[in-house]
């Protein structure tokens, strides 16, 4: 039977794609080459914690993810507002006091720069939000964060103890090259709204776009080897025709598939560390934890099972720690190396906690040179699309953004 529209890759781009042609009556089949959904928002179990494949979370903002997904049904835990960081002169906290005013005479005396930077950060804020949502696109094009911070004038103690952590756990890269019109839509989505983890890991956020299609409309363990206009074709040989192919990989698996027409992006890599603790090391608070004092390998740390519920089982905390990049050490080294790391934070009963796993995320974020708000989209060639993070911005609303796009031009061509 030729269908509607073939997509190949079951990630947030191709399955909210896919739930947005259904929408319309389309008949589409999502090809899956792994074992469950969700590309590279996944979770895995381990003795009864969820472990997240990397630091994510959802910026309860985005507008795709508001169209899309059912946050009641998620159950989202939130992040409280700001964070709290580590400095060479002990610890403060960094809150937002537009949303939470009680927290302003702690954000002023927080050792993390001077009176003027808070009351920039106060400006930015304001930069970020002011005007229509796609203006952010617009701001600061041509430069890098780093720039658009400098320009600013954030002194370089407010840039190392708190903006480059914050940015660079984001961004997952510490030199802030990311372009800055990032910064501007990163700010307004936190402004706008909350960080959050759905009850049970962040893999279902993609579950929850699957369920909601039609029954059989993805196949899991279907490797495509090829893509062209109107066809494609799996690793058994089996062919699969269709008016419209949609190509909702990650970057290097699309610039495979599509050799000519898509380019392989470069990549940003991070590091993940797990541990089971008896308690929370941040006393309970759904809150990040930021590394500013410009020592040692750790860049972030978070409690999921203090924000969502299901990370950990009863009586225990998953602790997880973010080193940027892909560290040279054998993760048996950088477990021992980050143990003492931590010890030196939260006490010496850190050095007791269960290491539940590393996972190494090489191909975690597409580094662009070019961002967009993802809701333009042009076939590839005749009745061939691309759609993913990598075509619009290095974000989950990127992917899902991107994916209506493809299916709104789609549905225009029919």
């Amino acid at each position: 039977m030729r269908r509607d529209v073939v997509i190949v890759g079951a990630g947030l781009a191709g399955l909210t794609c896919a739930r947005s042609l259904q929408a319309q009556g389309a008949d589409c089949l999502v090809l899956e080459a792994a074992d469950a959904v969700g590309g590279r928002v996944r979770t895995d179990e381990v003795d009864g914690f969820r472990l997240d494949r990397g630091f994510q979370v959802l910026l309860t903002a985005y507008p795709a993810a508001r169209r899309w997904l059912d946050y009641e049904a998620l159950r989202l835990g939130e992040f409280a507002a700001g964070a709290r960081v580590a400095t060479p002169d002990g610890e403060g906290r960094v809150g937002d006091p537009w949303r939470e005013p009680g927290n302003l005479i702690e954000t002023l005396l927080a050792p993390v720069g001077t009176p003027a930077d808070k009351l920039r950060i106060g400006a930015l804020r304001l930069a970020a939000t002011r005007g229509a949502a796609n203006a952010v696109w617009r701001r600061g094009e041509g430069r890098s964060a780093a720039a658009e911070l400098a320009e600013r004038g954030f002194s370089p103690v407010m840039t190392e103890r708190f903006l480059r952590p914050w940015l660079g756990g984001i961004f997952l890269e510490r030199e802030l090259a990311t372009p800055a019109p990032m910064l501007f839509f990163v700010y307004r989505m936190f402004a706008e709204g909350r960080a959050a983890l759905p009850a049970g890991g962040m893999q279902r956020i993609p579950e929850q776009l699957a369920a909601g299609l039609r029954p059989d409309s993805v196949r899991l363990g279907a490797r495509v080897v090829s893509a062209a206009a109107g066809v494609t074709t799996l690793a058994g040989g089996e062919v699969i025709e269709a008016k419209h192919v949609v190509v909702a990989t990650e970057g290097d698996a699309a610039s495979a598939l599509l050799p000519g027409l898509v380019r392989a992006p470069d990549w940003r890599s991070v590091t993940c560390v797990h541990w089971a603790a008896p308690g929370s090391p941040l006393q309970g608070e759904p809150v990040l934890w930021l590394n500013g004092t410009g020592r040692g390998r750790i860049n972030n740390v978070v409690v999921p099972s203090d924000v969502a519920a299901d990370y950990a089982p009863s009586g225990s905390s998953l602790v997880s720690t973010t080193v940027l990049g892909d560290p040279a050490e054998s993760d048996e080294a950088l477990t021992e190396l980050l143990r003492e790391e931590l010890a030196g934070h939260f006490g010496a009963q850190a050095r007791d906690w269960r290491p539940l796993g590393v996972r190494r995320v090489r191909r975690a974020l597409p580094a662009l040179d070019r961002l967009g708000a993802g809701e333009y989209a042009s076939p590839a060639a005749p009745g061939l699309w691309v759609c993913g993070d990598h075509r619009a911005s290095a974000s989950i609303q990127g992917a899902m953004a991107s994916g209506a796009a493809v299916a709104r031009a789609i549905l225009r061509q029919g």
